[in-house]
């Protein structure tokens, strides 16, 4: 199964707009119940979802969900791939989910300075968590920060957590500027040297700058490569050729570049 570098969010009272954004490339679709589609519509959006995910899709798709009481309506379609839970503030968050939806992949959503400070409890809250992420606008309104690179430290809590909890890095927030692709790519080369991994997007246009920023480049994979090679089947330390030194943990790295652009034909 690929690695997932492209979330594209689709608003789930929109039938045709779900339905097509099949067809654009995106590694996982994202049905959003909560904050795209508006109070008066989300009965109807529940009820055009659930028709959506009757049947088995040809791409992984994830609802985010308003609260739990859209879960049961979602449980058991042939369509569903996981829950994306906005507005997660603790473990027992995650658990009432779990409970109502047994056997599906749960990814809680930090947006509050509560949610951060109990990142890791929620991480592992239960075996069904699959990933966190961020929910940046919400968490920016929360913490009070009005330039971007103040949100750096929550992101990097996020990324701390995941990896502690055995989870794949989490997923970097939209960038809501439609337009500005430089932008988005800059964003997206920040994000990822914080350890982020893959970004949403909230329109199709977004889905190639994204998977180009993060795709590992011809040079890491030139120098994943030689570290693989030079390592062989050891285990401990050793120094390349140009005199740098490499230890296993580098070498788990290589290989987890070398996997990433085996599994989308970056080579």
């Amino acid at each position: 199964m690929n690695v997932a570098l492209t979330w594209l969010y689709v608003p789930g009272d929109r039938p045709e707009v779900m339905a097509k954004a099949l067809t654009y490339g995106a590694d996982v679709v994202i049905v959003d119940l909560e904050d795209a589609v508006a109070p008066d519509r989300k009965e109807y959006a529940r009820a055009a979802t659930t028709e959506f995910l009757a049947e088995a899709r040809t791409v992984p798709v994830h609802v985010r969900i308003t609260d739990e009481h859209d879960v049961p309506s979602l449980v058991g379609l042939a369509g569903l791939t996981g829950l994306r839970l906005p507005k997660v503030t603790h473990a027992s968050d995650v658990h009432r989910v779990a409970a109502r939806a047994p056997d599906t992949a749960l990814y809680p959503l930090l947006e509050s300075a509560l949610a951060l400070e109990h990142a890791y409890s929620i991480a592992t809250a239960h075996p069904a968590v699959r990933g966190i992420a961020l929910g940046e606008a919400d968490l920016r309104a929360d913490l009070g920060v009005r330039d971007d690179s103040g949100l750096d430290w929550s992101r990097s809590r996020a990324v701390v957590a995941a990896r502690a909890a055995g989870l794949a890095p989490p997923v970097q927030s939209v960038f809501p500027d439609i337009r500005d692709l430089d932008g988005l790519a800059a964003s997206c080369v920040h994000g990822r040297s914080l350890g982020l991994l893959g970004r949403a997007a909230i329109h199709p246009r977004q889905l190639p700058v994204i998977e180009r920023a993060y795709l590992p480049t011809p040079r890491e994979i030139g120098e994943a490569e030689q570290i693989i090679e030079a390592a062989g089947d050891g285990v401990g330390a050793l120094a390349l050729a140009d005199g740098r030194f490499v230890d296993a943990a580098i070498v788990a790295a290589a290989r987890r570049t070398l996997s990433l652009a085996a599994r989308h034909g970056a080579f």
